[in-house]
């Protein structure tokens, strides 16, 4: 469990807009893509896994809402965020 927390305080650190910054779309995009890599491997071996399927699903439509909502608000941040996480040609 520990692990998943310092993993998740990188994250939130190296993304973040200023120093007590935790739900910016480009932490909450940057946590969503971390989880979506992490069940993209899950799927490698677990093939039959339709529950967790779903989630993923989910994870990745959330994500699209929130880079919409950034690409509307803020177009440079956006392009900035999308070439940092390499999520989008």
């Amino acid at each position: 469990m520990a692990q998943l927390k310092e993993k998740k305080a990188f994250i939130v650190e190296q993304h973040r807009r200023h120093e007590k910054d935790t739900g910016s779309p480009e932490v909450q995009v940057a946590l969503l893509t971390d989880r979506i890599t992490q069940l993209t491997e899950h799927f490698k071996t677990h093939k039959k896994d339709f529950h967790s399927r779903r989630g993923l699903l989910m994870l990745v439509s959330q994500r699209r809402s929130m880079l919409e909502y950034l690409k509307r608000t803020d177009s440079k941040r956006y392009k900035d965020l999308i070439s940092l996480l390499g999520i989008r040609k």
